[in-house]
């Protein structure tokens, strides 16, 4: 396990992530990261340092955090100080009571944490193995479990903060995905549970629900499973895909002081993907709201090819 501060480099001329949030907001405040290194959590990660984060970025690959840092650096010049880059494999019991420890070594707090590691693969349940089986329930919902436990047990519990865990569009079930939805519906669950057994010490525990979102996690998917992803568009009432900074800015509102009296809460990033009935035909969009703050925002390579 390390941990250290990523070095600044010069400053480019990248323009600076654009929040909706005003720039102080979490002054002050150390949030963990997980799944930092890619995707929605290195989006979250780049608005949260710009608000004033002081951050610890968790993966399991030094190298993707390495790049995350640097790019902070150049786009929010000064922050390198305020960063800690923690390899971990979030399935690990010891691995994550480590590197919680850690976090409290280096920063001397921890006030907010957004669990988004996980991940999972296309496949029928009839096809699915006990050991592919366990290795998405481990990731999604083991590793949420244990990151939430250490996190209340070793700083929260005794000083408040804030829990956001990572569900998916898991309503009516995830057929082709059965593994992925039981453990985020495990993830709802503890989501619910922990925001009761742990309101008392001023922790708050709420999770976000993206729907399909044109993160890079779609390049991860085969060529199959994209040709799947490119028509699902039409089937959103706002017929689009969402935008990682979309999905941010659900994570920083939940964090913030502004949510202070919701907890136990979803909020579905989606679209309007469930109250989409076969008994409607969803017409052509005539206006697009897409909101992305996020300056290194790339269109994932999978919605590129016709």
């Amino acid at each position: 396990m390390n941990t250290t501060s990523s070095p600044s480099p010069s400053p480019s001329a990248v323009a600076g992530y654009r929040s909706v949030f005003r720039p102080d907001l979490f002054q002050g405040q150390v949030i963990i990261v997980t799944g930092a290194g890619s995707g929605l959590g290195r989006c979250t990660a780049h608005e949260l340092v710009s608000l004033g984060a002081r951050l610890a970025l968790v993966g399991r690959k030094r190298d993707k955090l390495d790049k995350v840092a640097q790019e902070m650096a150049q786009i929010c010049p000064g922050s390198g100080e305020r960063i800690s880059l923690h390899s971990c494999d979030i399935r690990q019991e010891e691995a994550v009571r480590d590197t919680v420890a850690q976090v409290l070594a280096q920063h001397g707090r921890i006030d907010g944490l957004f669990n988004c590691a996980g991940g999972q693969y296309p496949a029928r349940l009839r096809d699915i193995s006990l050991k592919g089986w366990d290795a998405v329930v481990r990731n999604n919902l083991h590793g949420t479990f244990l990151f939430s436990r250490e996190c209340y047990t070793q700083w929260m519990e005794a000083h408040g903060g804030s829990i956001v865990n990572m569900l998916a569009d898991l309503w009516g079930g995830m057929p082709g995905m059965g593994h992925s939805g039981a453990a985020r519906g495990g993830v709802l669950n503890l989501t619910e549970t922990a925001a009761c057994e742990w309101g008392h010490a001023g922790v708050r525990v709420n999770a976000v629900a993206p729907g399909w979102i044109a993160s890079s996690g779609f390049d991860t998917y085969d060529e199959d499973y994209q040709n799947l992803l490119r028509s699902l568009q039409s089937k959103v009432p706002l017929q689009r895909f969402g935008t990682e900074a979309e999905l941010s800015s659900a994570v920083v509102y939940l964090l913030s002081p502004a949510a202070g009296f919701i907890n136990g809460a979803v909020i579905k990033v989606d679209g309007g993907v469930p109250t989409a009935r076969h008994t409607w035909q969803l017409e052509p969009a005539k206006r697009d709201f897409t909101w992305n703050g996020f300056p290194l925002y790339e269109t994932p390579k999978a919605l590129k090819r016709s």
